[in-house]
């Protein structure tokens, strides 16, 4: 169970400003943002 909480947590950040530049501004935030009282991880 942790190491899943490990990668979910990795998962959890917004996107870097450099992917940003590289894509033209069209990708505006991390669309898998989850948040941890909202969204809860099936497991």
């Amino acid at each position: 169970i942790k190491r899943k909480l490990a990668k979910a947590q990795k998962q959890n950040r917004p996107l870097p400003q450099w992917a940003r530049m590289k894509t033209g501004n069209k990708i505006k935030y991390n669309a898998k943002r989850r948040h941890w009282r909202r969204t809860k991880l099936k497991m």
